[in-house]
């Protein structure tokens, strides 16, 4: 000990009097290392602080904050009580040992253990014993940094001080200049009013303390090295005027003043910490009501009088105020001044009159005379919300356009901007010309025949996806209001295009090729998106069939892609078309039936033929088929649906094709059965069955049901090939799922399940996988209307979890099926029969048998029942998911521990909203949680680890004191994943790593 107070003296006496700095070091590492205490250290400084030259004292004192800048973590409650009472004892001192003793201070307001009361008395001696702004500028930065610390860990003592504590911090604060520490005086500030602190009769003199410093007039040196900005200043302050409403009788009256200045930014600054933030927001959006309730108010008296005097004067006041910012070259002021136009323009028809007469000449002469597109591009949208505004003020759609002035210079407006190379402005030109085209009475034919072409070119030449949107969406807007001009103009040339083949096909670059595949993308969206009315769907649909003819044909080459995109392009007309019995006739008459044949021909084609196959005998294009036929039949009238229902058991279950468009077909066809030379090929049709008959109003009757019924079932359970008997399947269930109570529906349902038992129960037989699949698909459609038999269906299905004859976790694969929503059968757009919550009564009625079952399994089963417990809880709402799991917690961190990664990621997606708000299970499970997560760091699924570590980051969230011991480890194990190889882990590790790393620290949690 003797050894350890002389090493102390020594380095004491070679720092103070041999002025050696880098002793400092040596002496924290002296104390990190138990050496010697921080006590013992003042000891050995005792001459130096007792000194009477105060430069030495100075340097003692220097040497002691030195040492607690790197050890102030190890010190004990008692060490910082003797520390404080010391430092605060100090600063009554000399004022050259001041800054060494604001130094101490600071690193002691660190201190996690500081004793109750401290940080009130260290604030106390500061405020009284030191007058801020006479230091130099790193001990004003002391200062501000001791009253952050001290915010973030002693809130409530702070509060205690009321008042007090404000005007302390607005002496400190007055009078300071730097950026620096305006910024940290500015936190200070927003703390005070966001955290609720007492403000008092002080809430003025807090005002008056910061606002001295608006507008933020400031320039930031050249090579700035702090690289501190005049924007960072403004959003700064701005948080802090615009922070509380007892601010406002003082704020308000500040900015209508700067308001008044020649000084642009002053203005500016002013209109935006006017319209700042949400609070701020909600005033923006008062005052521009009741501005138009006020211009809406005087239009009225306008009509009960003689004279238009106050309306027009009252106008003429906005317009001198506004006017003028419209015109100015930077455009700084546009919006705000525009905002208030607009919302005394939406007021009224006679407003909205003097104001477009005045404003606009000036907005499209603007617009003419500038050469950048940015500024073009606000102008443009400036006219917009102008047109926007009209139109809600707009009595009826008779009314004459207050526009119409002006149609010409618009148009011509509009036109230029589309002719532009800039996106972005093309972009706001298609949505001006819908506006204006939605102006009723306001452009005239010629003027949408140009619109037209003009839309046509940008389809065919621009790369840009997001102009093609926006073009797409524009024509589609000009379909629903001038349909034949769409039907004559746009939908020819763009057949016209799509049939165009790339010059030199086998010859042709890549690049060519890929062009022309975009743009017949871009013909086929277009095409879909202008077909709303049912005129417009009778001349595109023809079109897009025709593609489809010709794909079979090879007549012209179109890809598998391309022919996708086209089903899709039908999908998306049957979903959007006006619900009336012409369109509905288009899909009964010409849609359904030709694609049925369409689909037929390239079966039969394929079965026979051994040249080149038709892209429709594709998997891919028929899975796309499906949804068109069903979304069109969930659509039909119920006279059609029945008659689209009867043509297609018909064809499936008699070969009658004589409703089909070309009915050139072998007759007695057999498409639910074994063609000859033990083929299936006509069977994987069966999906277009499922469309036709299993998306139709639950009133329409399905003719021959039975046999329908008993011909699906022999599929499902026979047929070898995948798509056939899945679709098989699910077509079964969507009939079960709809038809009605009764001993015919128990006794089909007995029957099928007494079937699938017995292939399941078989060891020799060869259909496991298609009894399987049948057997899950009329559970689903049984749960979905709580069938009483269900409940057998779910044992058999429990059961199965031993089964290894199924592989792998086929069965636990099913319970993610039952709980998933399907998109193309058993669902309420195809009329499905949907009882609410039944996720929740399935979890309910059947997390006892999963227990169960886990617990009895021997251990190489007991993945299969984790499994299909994290797939059931994965599809819960998130709310059952809250209160649920904590008694499936040990199941859950079981499944974090076994090899499957699908069980990884369907586990973690479960535990991550539960770790928001964790249950005291949780908190006593944090241990095995903590090791689990960070064992997931290392899997080969990026997809875990990404949900492992966001898992690890929202377990900083809980109460510090539990998780606090976890956190050396918890950063060692994440700097592995700060080099993943995966940038979107590395990003997902470095938001977990600073949340750990704030966790107990100063300014952290």
């Amino acid at each position: 000990m003797a050894a350890d107070s002389t090493m102390a003296l020594s380095l004491v006496e070679e720092f103070v009097s041999g002025l050696q700095d880098s002793k400092a070091k040596d002496a924290a590492k002296g104390v990190k290392d138990g050496k010697f205490t921080v006590l013992q250290l003042v000891e050995a400084l005792g001459s130096s602080l007792t000194s009477s030259q105060p430069h030495t004292r100075a340097r003692g004192v220097l040497l002691l904050s030195e040492v607690l800048q790197e050890c102030y973590r190890e010190l004990t409650e008692r060490e910082v009580e003797v520390l404080i009472a010391f430092y605060e004892n100090r600063l009554k001192d000399h004022y050259v040992v001041t800054p060494p003793v604001l130094k101490g201070l600071k690193e002691l307001t660190k201190c996690t253990n500081l004793p109750p009361g401290s940080a009130v008395s260290m604030l106390r001696s500061v405020f009284q014993d030191i007058h801020v702004q006479s230091l130099m500028l790193s001990e004003r930065a002391c200062v501000y940094s001791m009253l952050i610390n001290i915010m973030e860990t002693r809130e409530a003592e702070l509060k205690g001080l009321g008042a007090d504590f404000v005007f302390g911090f607005v002496q400190s604060m007055d009078g300071e200049r730097d950026p620096r520490n305006l910024l940290l005086a500015f936190q200070i500030a927003k703390n005070l009013i966001h955290r609720g602190y007492e403000l008092g009769k002080f809430t003025e003199e807090l005002f008056e303390v910061t606002s001295c410093y608006f507008p933020i007039d400031f320039s930031p040196p050249p090579n700035d090295p702090h690289g501190i900005t005049r924007e960072e200043l403004v959003q700064a302050l701005r948080a802090v005027l615009t922070g509380t409403p007892n601010f406002a009788e003082f704020l308000l009256p500040l900015l209508i003043e700067k308001l008044d200045s020649d000084v642009q930014s002053a203005k500016l600054d002013s209109l935006q910490t006017l319209v700042f933030q949400t609070s701020s927001e909600r005033i923006e959006s008062a005052g521009l009501a009741a501005l138009t309730a006020l211009t809406s108010c005087l239009s009225r008296s306008v009509l009960s009088s003689d004279s238009e005097d106050s309306l027009s004067t009252f106008l003429d006041f906005i317009l001198t105020d506004c006017k003028h910012h419209l015109c100015e070259p930077d455009l700084k002021l546009v919006w705000p001044s525009a905002k208030l136009l607009q919302a005394a323009c939406s007021a009224s028809t006679s407003a909205s009159h003097i104001i477009t007469a005045a404003v606009m000449p000036s907005l499209l002469e603007q617009y003419n005379n500038r050469a950048q597109c940015s500024h073009r591009r606000t102008l443009l949208e400036v006219v917009q919300r102008f047109i926007h505004s009209v139109k809600n003020c707009q009595s009826s759609d008779n009314d004459e356009s207050v526009f119409l002035a002006f149609r010409e210079s618009l148009c011509g407006v509009v036109f230029s901007a589309l002719s532009e190379n800039n996106s972005s402005l093309q972009i706001t030109a298609t949505s001006v010309l819908t506006s204006l085209a939605q102006q009723a009475g306001l452009l005239l034919e010629s003027d949408i025949e140009l619109a037209l072409d003009h839309l046509t070119r940008l389809l065919l030449i621009e790369e840009d996806d997001r102009v093609s949107l926006a073009v797409a969406e524009c024509a589609g807007a000009l379909a629903q209001l001038h349909p034949a001009l769409v039907i004559s103009k746009l939908i020819p040339r763009l057949k016209n295009e799509m049939y165009t083949e790339p010059m030199n096909q086998d010859q042709g670059e890549a690049s060519e090729l890929h062009s022309h595949h975009a743009v017949r993308q871009r013909c086929l969206s277009a095409l879909a998106a202008v077909s709303i009315q049912p005129s417009v769907v009778q001349e595109s649909t023809p079109v897009l069939l025709e593609v489809l003819r010709s794909a079979h044909t090879g007549d012209v080459s179109f890809s598998v892609d391309e022919v996708v995109l086209t089903c899709r392009s039908l999908q998306r007309i049957a979903e959007q078309v006006q619900d009336t019995e012409e369109a509905g006739r288009c899909f009964h008459n010409i849609i359904i039936p030709h694609l049925l044949s369409l689909a037929l021909q390239a079966a039969l084609q394929g079965e026979g033929s051994s040249g080149t196959p038709s892209p429709l005998v594709e998997e891919v294009v028929l899975s796309a088929m499906v949804p068109v036929i069903s979304t069109s039949c969930s659509r039909l009238q119920p006279t059609l649906a029945g008659q689209t229902a009867s043509r297609a058991v018909s064809l499936f279950l008699d070969g009658d094709v004589s409703f089909l468009p070309d009915n050139s077909f072998p007759s007695h066809m057999q498409l639910l059965k074994k063609q000859e030379g033990d083929s299936w090929s006509l069977s994987r049709l069966v999906c277009l069955l499922m469309g036709s008959v299993c998306s139709l109003p639950r009133g329409v009757e399905v003719p021959q049901i039975d046999k329908l019924l008993s011909a699906l079932e022999e599929m499902s359970c026979t047929c070898s090939h995948p798509l056939s008997y899945t679709s098989a399947a699910k077509c079964f269930a969507g009939l079960v799922n709809k038809k009605p109570q009764g001993d015919s529906l128990d006794s089909l349902i007995q029957r099928t399940v007494k079937r699938v038992c017995s292939e399941l129960d078989s060891p020799s037989s060869s259909v496991h996988t298609q009894a399987f699949t049948l057997m899950i698909w009329v559970s689903k459609a049984l749960l979905l209307r709580y069938h009483p038999l269900f409940t057998t269906l779910t044992d058999k299905l429990f059961s199965l979890l031993d089964d290894a004859g199924l592989g792998p976790m086929a069965a636990a694969d099913g319970f993610s099926l039952l709980m998933s929503d399907s998109t193309d059968v058993l669902n309420r757009a195809c009329h499905a029969d949907v009882r609410i919550m039944y996720r929740q009564r399935f979890f309910s009625e059947n997390k006892a048998k999963l227990v169960q079952g886990f617990n009895a399994a021997p251990q190489e089963k007991k993945p299969n029942y984790l499994k299909a417990l994290s797939n059931i809880v994965n599809k819960l709402p998130k709310q059952v998911q809250v209160t649920e799991l904590p008694a499936l917690l040990s199941l859950l961190l079981e499944a974090l521990s076994g090899p499957d990664q699908d069980i990884h990621l369907t586990t973690l997606s479960c535990l991550e909203p539960v770790l928001v708000n964790p249950p005291q299970v949780l908190i006593q499970q944090l241990e095995a949680l903590v090791n689990r997560l960070l064992a997931l760091l290392c899997s080969p699924a990026m997809s875990v680890r990404i949900a492992s570590l966001s898992c690890i980051s929202a377990l900083s969230y809980f109460p510090v004191h539990e998780v606090l011991p976890f956190r050396a480890r918890v950063l060692r194990a994440l700097a592995k994943p700060l080099d993943d190889k995966k940038r979107l882990v590395r990003r997902e590790a470095v938001q977990a790593r600073a949340q750990w790393f704030l966790l107990g620290s100063p300014g952290g949690r």
